[in-house]
């Protein structure tokens, strides 16, 4: 049985105060967010989006990009990075989408329940566990969690996965601690925490609002060691 550690909650509160709580709304439709996703990954945000732009523009119906020549795709997402490998990506996706379903919806993930979603995705090539869950999270309101770069390293900071932890595992971890209405906001919150406070190399330690509750501060260890010594 997994328990919710108990600075969950009050770790939750904070970053909504200190950034923002989030209200759910689709970022994209289905398949855009599918794309979306594909291209965001290892690149910036700006470039991910300018790539978007670019492929829509040059191919305006999906099914126009699921019969593109792999080189026209990477041509029109070239500034976005690794271009060759996400145009395969996008389109092997795509066209089995719609070998298998005939068309370029993703509606049907709504009858399956996350794992069965999470499952069908990952079939196709570049669709990792990351991807699926973005797309269900982002695109469908589903109470799954993302695990990018920053969650999985402020996740990992706060004790909430173990060093051992998988990538994949972690999704289903951070899934089974965090509360359903809280996974939203708190995705997005950790992904603003990393990238802002929580950095890989040299973390902003004095500036977090969380400090006294993560482990791997020495706030936390000043704080709750001192409160251990009284107990003893």
């Amino acid at each position: 049985m997994i328990v919710t550690p108990a600075r969950l909650p009050v770790i939750i509160k904070l970053l909504d105060k200190e950034y923002f709580r989030p209200r759910w709304a689709p970022r994209y439709e289905p398949v855009e967010e599918l794309v979306y996703t594909i291209l965001s990954q290892n690149t910036s945000d700006v470039n991910s989006e300018r790539a978007l732009a670019s492929l829509k523009a040059a191919f305006p119906r999906w099914r126009d990009l699921a019969a593109a020549d792999e080189a026209d795709i990477a041509a029109a997402i070239r500034h976005g990075g690794l271009a060759d490998t996400k145009a395969a990506y996008i389109r092997h996706t795509l066209s089995g989408l719609l070998d298998e379903q005939g068309d370029l919806s993703l509606s049907f993930l709504r009858d399956m329940d996350d794992a069965e979603a999470i499952s069908y995705l990952t079939r196709f090539n570049g669709v990792g566990v990351k991807t699926a869950s973005c797309v269900l999270l982002f695109a469908f309101g589903r109470s799954v969690m993302p695990v990018d770069t920053h969650v999985y390293r402020v996740s990992l900071r706060l004790d909430f996965i173990g060093e051992d932890t998988s990538r994949d595992e972690a999704h289903r971890l951070l899934k089974a601690i965090t509360p359903p209405e809280d996974i939203f906001s708190f995705h997005i919150n950790l992904v603003s925490h990393g990238r802002k406070i929580c950095k890989a190399g040299r973390p902003l330690c004095g500036e977090c609002v969380i400090e006294a509750l993560c482990p791997a501060s020495l706030a936390y260890e000043e704080i709750w060691g001192r409160e251990e010594t009284k107990g003893s």
